[in-house]
């Protein structure tokens, strides 16, 4: 939690903003990804951590993650459309990272589920890994773009 605010000290008056803008491209990535996935997937991304994730639903989530970021841009413009895009892909990938992270955990530990609080969500944790380890990454490259 200390990334989040890291996040709201360093940018200052648009925190919110951001803040709002990773959880909505984050959704956006997850619920697309496993739309797609459903329909359409075939190649398994990395079949042995998470089966039934696949390179189709990644590419489905980042097309509407990529959207989510365009219209971020719409109404924040204290990033530039490329920035928001750029972010919107850093995102995705670094959420499907921790994503990926946290079902290496779960198998290794041996537990389908991180916690039963929301039954069959995966558990608290699986709700919220994507951002967890996506803050960090989002830091980072608005070090470097401001």
């Amino acid at each position: 939690m200390n990334w989040f605010v890291l996040l709201s000290s360093h940018t200052g008056y648009v925190a919110n903003y951001l803040l709002f803008s990773l959880f909505i491209i984050v959704w956006c990535n997850d619920i697309f990804a496993y739309l797609t996935g459903s329909f359409i997937g075939k190649h398994k991304l990395f079949e042995r951590v998470s089966p039934k994730k696949t390179w189709e639903g990644f590419a489905g989530g980042l097309v509407f993650a990529l959207v989510a970021g365009y219209v971020s841009s719409l109404f924040f413009v204290e990033l530039s459309l490329l920035q928001w895009l750029g972010l919107s892909f850093i995102i995705v990938v670094t959420a499907t990272l921790g994503d990926l992270s946290e079902s290496m955990l779960k198998r290794y530990a041996g537990v389908k589920d991180s916690g039963s609080i929301m039954p069959g969500h995966g558990g608290v944790l699986d709700r919220f890994d994507a951002v967890l380890f996506a803050t960090p990454f989002v830091l980072i490259y608005l070090n470097i773009i401001m």
